[in-house]
């Protein structure tokens, strides 16, 4: 038999079609390729930057104590304000500081000088506040 032009390989007429099988090599081709770019264009982190404080890892107690330092001047340690709270810090040695990044230095000097008067052996610096790259 010949095939007359007008013939074509779609059924226009009802009944059951054949399912067709669509193409999944593609597919994972495209998965595999994105994920290769993700992973060249990531940023690593050198393993070696992020060391673990000491005092985390040798006296977790006294992680609890900390004297926090408000940018307005104000000193708290728990539920102790002012001189109180800088001679009952001071009393254990060992004076875990906590201030706001916008904290003034001459603050944070003045706090510090009242601490060694007051008996502070050693402080522990944390400032708070976003880092800028």
């Amino acid at each position: 038999m010949f095939r007359s032009r007008l013939s074509t390989s779609r059924r226009f007429w009802p009944g059951t079609a054949r399912p067709s099988r669509e193409p999944v090599v593609p597919m994972i081709n495209v998965v595999f390729l994105l994920l290769i770019f993700f992973l060249l264009a990531a940023h690593f982190a050198d393993p070696g930057s992020a060391r673990r404080s000491q005092l985390a890892v040798d006296r977790p107690a006294e992680m609890q104590r900390v004297l926090i330092l408000a940018p307005s001047g104000m000193v708290t340690f728990g539920t102790l304000r002012g001189e109180e709270a800088i001679r009952s810090a001071a009393s254990g040695g060992l004076v875990r500081l906590q201030t706001r990044q916008e904290t003034q230095a001459a603050l944070l000097a003045r706090l510090l000088s009242r601490l060694a008067e007051a008996g502070a052996g050693r402080v522990d610096l944390v400032t708070i506040g976003e880092a800028k790259e």
